[in-house]
C-alpha cells in the first residue's frame, strides 16, 4: 500500500504538490490504523511478559510511552521533511527526544533509587 501511494503521490506532486502532500497523509493514516489494529493484542502480551519477568507497571509504562514518542516524532519529522520543512523537522526531532527524556526521568529515578539501595 505504501509503495502505491508513494507512486501516486510523485505522479501527483508534479502537478500539485500540497495534493501529493495530503495523499502521503491519507495513506500514512491507514497504514498506521491497520497496524494499530494488527497489534491490539501485543498490550496483553506485554503485561504478561512484564508479570513473568517480575516488572512492575510502572516500570513498562515509561518504556512504551518513549517507544510511542520515537515512533510520532518520526513520522512527524519525515513529513515536515516531504513538505519541504527541514528546520521544522529538526526541532520536532529535538522536542521529541526531550519529552522520551521527560517520560522515563521516573524510571531512570527508580534505576537510581535501586543502585543507591545496592550500595
Amino acid at each position: 500500500m505504501a509503495v502505491i501511494a508513494a507512486l501516486c503521490a510523485v505522479v501527483v506532486k508534479r502537478e500539485t504538490r500540497e495534493i501529493g502532500l495530503v495523499l502521503s497523509l491519507a495513506a500514512g493514516a491507514v497504514i498506521l490504523t491497520l497496524v494499530l489494529q494488527a497489534a491490539s493484542g501485543l498490550g496483553a502480551l506485554l503485561e504478561r511478559l512484564a508479570g513473568a519477568a517480575g516488572l512492575a507497571p510502572p516500570v513498562l509504562a515509561p518504556v512504551l510511552k518513549t517507544v510511542g514518542i520515537s515512533i510520532l516524532t518520526r513520522i512527524s519529522g519525515e513529513l515536515c521533511r516531504d513538505a519541504g520543512e527541514g528546520g521544522l523537522a529538526a526541532f520536532v526531532e529535538v522536542a521529541g527526544a526531550a519529552m522520551a527524556l521527560l517520560v522515563t526521568a521516573p524510571l531512570l529515578q527508580a534505576v537510581l533509587d535501586t543502585l543507591s539501595g545496592l550500595l
